[in-house]
């Protein structure tokens, strides 16, 4: 086609879809220019109870259609293509399911466990990996066809026990990195000279029982928290050669020990003017670090054992949930007075949090009232509230551009 029919075309208002049909490249080419539409203020509300998460719209405010069909969704969490279209949704049940945001279906569906608990998108998109509980180790699969490139057994001690892994991220380069939570062990896999033999870096007696993992925006420190005592591990991907350090040693959980309702998450961590928040376990507290020195610089009494800490996106505030007796609750932190502001209400059973990508807008699933509450996070008001069959888990595509997430 010239230049001069392609301007004819588009004059006479057909449009760029008409204009640009190729035959042989499908139905898709020949998607109308008004139909057409972005990734970027998508994304997913898991409702655990049904097996199914509704698909919503952040900037309309809206539930775009539900995919059903995914399995256990109890302890269900998502990660997102490079392009934002498809979320990989890792179920319990060990199913690892791709859906794709803009049709509102599901794309391909594997079983690759027992039992999983989240996972990854590799740096460049090509690959997504599943921590698995049973029978542990990661496994990775092409993004695009859900194939098996890679499976990691998380084989540890003399008798070569499977060990519960938790905790994995994206590390930069094409690479994984995760915790053993049975052995005490972090690994990094390196799979850029082999995706289907990478090569394992392994840091032993790290610490008892690391829970869950962090890794900071960009994609230097690699931090566990750790069940079995005091304090964190960290790892440091710019000088792996140094090997493990402990942090944030007698930070207080032993004081007077307390029962855990619910493990906190650090992967809901907050990191905000050069500080990062942190869920003390089994204490009413958020830890404040100094992320230059990593000594702990200040402890904010919250409400409840925090479960979530999660900075707004421009870091002014830290919102924090809790787990039972205080499931109920919501309180906001002032980063520069470190005080919390604000006790809100949203709804019984408060489990996740989401901000959209700016931070005008947090998006808070109630499970028992079968609601996510949106909140304007300036003026602390309910916009508005969307039914959802006991909603936990929300997540928006904003995550495909972070490290970590």
């Amino acid at each position: 086609m010239d230049r001069r029919t392609f301007a004819s075309r588009v004059s006479a208002g057909l449009g760029l879809g008409a204009a640009l049909a190729v035959p042989g490249l499908g139905a898709q080419a020949q998607t109308p220019a008004s139909a057409l539409r972005g990734t970027g203020d998508l994304g997913v509300v898991i409702e655990r109870a049904i097996g199914q998460v509704k698909v919503v719209d952040s900037t309309a405010r809206t539930i775009l259609g539900t995919v059903a069909g995914l399995g256990d969704l109890s302890h269900a969490s998502v990660v997102y293509s490079r392009d934002g279209r498809y979320a990989y949704v890792f179920g319990r049940d060990g199913g690892l399911s791709k859906v794709d945001l803009l049709t509102q279906t599901l794309d391909k569906r594997v079983m690759q466990a027992g039992n999983s608990i989240g996972g990854a998108v590799s740096q460049d998109g090509r690959y997504v990996a599943a921590q698995n509980y049973e029978p542990g180790g990661v496994r990775v699969f092409d993004a695009v066809t859900l194939d098996l490139v890679a499976d990691i057994p998380a084989r540890y001690g003399d008798a070569g026990q499977s060990s519960k892994v938790v905790g994995l991220a994206d590390a930069p380069g094409l690479g994984f990195v995760f915790a053993l939570f049975d052995a005490g062990e972090i690994w990094v896999a390196d799979l850029s000279a082999s995706p289907r033999q990478p090569v394992i870096t392994r840091y032993q007696n790290v610490g008892k029982q690391p829970y869950d993992g962090l890794i900071t925006p960009d994609g230097r420190y690699y931090l566990a928290g750790l069940f079995g005592e005091d304090g964190l591990a960290m790892l440091d991907l710019w000088q792996p050669e140094k090997g493990v350090r402990r942090v944030l040693g007698g930070y207080g959980r032993g004081k007077e020990p307390l029962p855990v309702y619910k493990m906190p998450h650090l992967r809901g961590w907050a990191q905000a003017d050069g500080k990062l928040y942190l869920p003390a376990i089994g204490h009413h507290e958020v830890l404040v670090v100094n992320t230059r020195s990593w000594q702990e610089v200040a402890r904010i009494k919250v409400r409840g054992q925090p479960v979530f800490v999660m900075a707004r996106p421009d870091g002014r505030e830290i919102w924090v949930n809790f787990a039972h007796p205080d499931n109920s609750h919501v309180q906001v932190i002032d980063t520069l007075t470190q005080q919390v502001t604000h006790t809100l209400l949203p709804g019984q059973v408060v489990l996740h949090m989401e901000f959209t990508p700016r931070g005008e807008t947090v998006w808070i699933s109630c499970r028992d009232d079968n609601k996510v509450v949106l909140y304007n996070t300036r003026t602390k008001q309910v916009i508005s509230e969307l039914a959802a069959n006991a909603p936990s888990g929300i997540f928006f595509t904003a995550r495909a551009a972070r490290i970590g997430f």
